[in-house]
């Protein structure tokens, strides 16, 4: 059996079969740029395979290294704890087979770029406003990182200053504040006709659905415009972010920057956190869901898609 190299793209696993429908939709996206490569991947939790089924998987394919990359925004406690966790208990399993981690996706040139194209569109489906007339709200998932919250801040800043809105602010569908809820009622006392809200998730799913829902309830009451984007999906531009994390693995340098991690640094409020042991905390709800996702694959007839470029 020759020796392959592959490739693991690391989701994190969702609730909602739209939102394990996008994510196979993404690794369908990868597998003819990479047509020399075998292209796998797993979910941390809520569904199947799990990390571990598609590690194997690719062991018995030939698959001697493999170069594995957290489908993840922004890094909270799933690219610094669980996915490392499980990268490193799979390669104590397989002590011919080297594993080599990269970096979460973060803010990247393609990112911001993609999200740029997100808010033309959702302004595109109605009538012109300038932009100085109106609010950017960013709204993130919410960890108990600081660092990863940190970055939903940057992102919105970035985006402000280059998309020329009157104001920007940064909200949370939960976990840290301020909460979504709590920040539309704010908006109502600024000067701004309309309110664009761009939620920073890769695919649809239940954290999603609630921000639409709570958006939708409360520009049913207000004066002003309130409008939302999509989830980041399978884009071209989405593609190019993961294409440059796996050369980043491979031809440069895949560690993360730690300089404001709360594990490594005491940052203020998280002092006892620091050197914490990593731990994976998912081990619960590892592939559940699976006969749903079969369903839904099947559906859509993406399963059998995936299942023929995957070679399974």
């Amino acid at each position: 059996m020759s020796s392959k190299q592959g490739i693991l793209i690391c989701g994190h696993g969702s609730r909602d079969k739209e939102g394990t429908t996008g994510f196979q939709e993404l690794v369908a996206g990868l597998i003819p740029r990479y047509p020399d490569r075998v292209i796998d991947y797993g979910f941390l939790e809520f569904a199947h395979p799990v990390y571990a089924a598609a590690v194997e998987r690719m062991y018995q394919q030939g698959v001697r290294q493999i170069t594995a990359i957290p489908a993840i925004l922004f890094a909270g406690g799933h690219a610094k704890n669980d996915i490392p966790f499980e990268m490193n208990s799979l390669q104590q399993q397989y002590p011919d087979l080297k594993i080599t981690l990269g970096r979460h996706l973060g803010i990247t040139a393609p990112l911001l770029q993609l999200a740029r194209q997100m808010v033309a569109q959702a302004e595109a489906a109605h009538a012109p406003v300038p932009r100085e007339e109106c609010c950017l709200l960013v709204v993130g998932r919410g960890t108990n990182d600081p660092d990863a919250n940190s970055e939903v801040a940057k992102l919105t800043r970035l985006l402000w200053e280059g998309l020329g809105f009157g104001f920007a602010t940064t909200a949370f569908i939960g976990v840290a504040k301020p909460l979504l809820q709590d920040t539309l009622p704010l908006l109502e006392n600024l000067p701004y006709r309309r309110v664009v809200v761009l939620p920073v998730f890769l695919f649809t799913g239940v954290l999603l659905k609630r921000i639409y829902s709570q958006v939708e309830a409360h520009g049913a009451t207000s004066a002003k415009e309130y409008l939302y984007t999509s989830s980041f999906g399978s884009d071209e531009l989405l593609l190019r972010a993961v294409d440059e994390r796996i050369a980043e693995v491979e031809f440069g340098s895949p560690n993360m920057n730690c300089q404001l991690c709360k594990y490594r640094t005491q940052m203020i409020g998280f002092e006892d956190e620091v050197g914490k042991e990593q731990m994976g905390h998912h081990l619960n709800v590892k592939g559940i869901l699976f006969e749903e996702e079969q369903k839904i694959g099947a559906k859509k007839g993406l399963l059998p898609k995936l299942k023929n470029l995957l070679g399974i």
